[in-house]
């Protein structure tokens, strides 16, 4: 059975700095996700406030709140802010104090490590709970440097990158995974963000914890790991930030260590400068393209679409638009599905039909 878990978001649910949270609402194959800290949207269903359709995860004014509507205490306490400055508040301390001392476990994808603070630490033992420090890395002796073992392995590898961070490429990558998945293929899925691994990836690493010159490594050995122990007909690897962002690092170590076939683009057409970073316009999903394409030597098969701040009638034009201009297949993965990607795949990597055929006779 799946552990129990509430969700802190505090006014971002549903916004960018809210992807942990976002995430985890959509899909949670290591927790039941019993409710959501946002007292902007108290009283909403998650799912119909997130996707349009009920699932049954309320949204609570506040974690006493939280605690007098449910029948019982969650067994984890989920921080699912992802905020630039990638650190705890005062008044967010006390509150994971204060869920510690009714006994939940603490799951943290921060770059601020709970286990490194000494009053954490007290809590946690005092109270008789587990702090999980979701991106904390592991020993720089138990790293890994780049082998060039992946160079070695015909196994199609499929990157999901992107124009800007927190558009939308972990959850174009899972949803493609239950695509395959249900096309009969054996799948490996690598995570490579913090909220991928509190979802419960099987394999992968906080890339942007690791040290660049381990960044490699670390993503080609949980491809190893996963070749060797699931033998899949595909992996696909999700992205992280964009290779074009002045701010960060991960996709170059992304592409260098997983070595991708081919690559699928995530844009947001309406976002018009990154994120974080209101002072730099949004690269075109052309330059971005060209970009990958020159630094990985892989191709982009497709483009997927993130629909914030569009209207129906705009992303129906944006995907024409895309697929007359850049002569790819183009989707909106959360509206329309994934049967454009599965399509492209297939194109690409032909060997895969017979697999497919193979899984699903046996």
């Amino acid at each position: 059975m799946k552990e129990t878990a509430i969700v802190y978001c505090e006014s971002k649910f549903g916004t960018m700095d809210g992807k942990t949270a976002n995430g985890l609402v959509r899909s949670s194959r290591k927790f039941e996700i019993v409710g959501v800290i946002d007292s902007t949207k108290v009283g909403m269903d998650a799912g119909e406030y997130l996707l349009g359709e009920k699932n049954g995860i309320p949204v609570f004014k506040s974690l006493d709140h939280a605690l007098e509507n449910l029948q019982k205490v969650p067994d984890q306490f989920i921080y699912g802010i992802a905020p630039s400055e990638a650190f705890l508040k005062k008044d967010e301390r006390n509150l994971l104090f204060k869920a510690m001392e009714h006994g939940m476990n603490i799951v943290n994808p921060l770059h601020e490590f709970f286990t490194d603070d000494e009053e954490f630490m007290k809590h946690s033992k005092q109270f008789g709970i587990t702090i999980h420090d979701v991106r904390k890395p592991a020993q720089k002796k138990e790293m890994h440097l780049f082998s060039g073992r992946i160079l070695n392995i015909e196994t199609p590898i499929v990157a999901v990158l992107g124009t800007d961070s927190a558009i939308g490429k972990r959850t174009t990558s899972v949803l493609l995974e239950d695509a395959l998945l249900k096309k009969g293929l054996n799948v490996a899925f690598i995570a490579t963000g913090q909220t991928g691994l509190i979802q419960g990836a099987k394999y992968g690493v906080a890339i942007d914890a690791i040290p660049s010159q381990f960044m490699t490594g670390e993503i080609e050995n949980q491809i190893m790991k996963a070749y060797e122990n699931e033998n899949p007909d595909i992996i696909i690897v999700e992205g992280q930030g964009a290779l074009s962002h002045p701010a960060y690092i991960s996709s170059g170590g992304i592409i260098r260590g997983s070595r991708p076939g081919a690559v699928i683009v995530q844009h947001a057409p309406k976002r018009e400068h990154l994120g974080d970073f209101s002072y730099m316009k949004m690269p075109t999903v052309q330059s971005e393209i060209d970009l990958i394409e020159s630094y990985s030597k892989a191709k982009v098969i497709a483009i997927t679409i993130n629909h914030e701040n569009m209207s129906d009638e705009e992303l129906t034009a944006a995907i024409s638009e895309y697929e007359d201009e850049l002569t790819l297949p183009t989707t909106d993965t959360l509206k329309f599905g994934c049967n454009k990607l599965v399509a492209a795949i297939f194109e690409k990597y032909p060997q895969l039909k017979s697999e497919q055929k193979k899984v699903l006779v046996n």
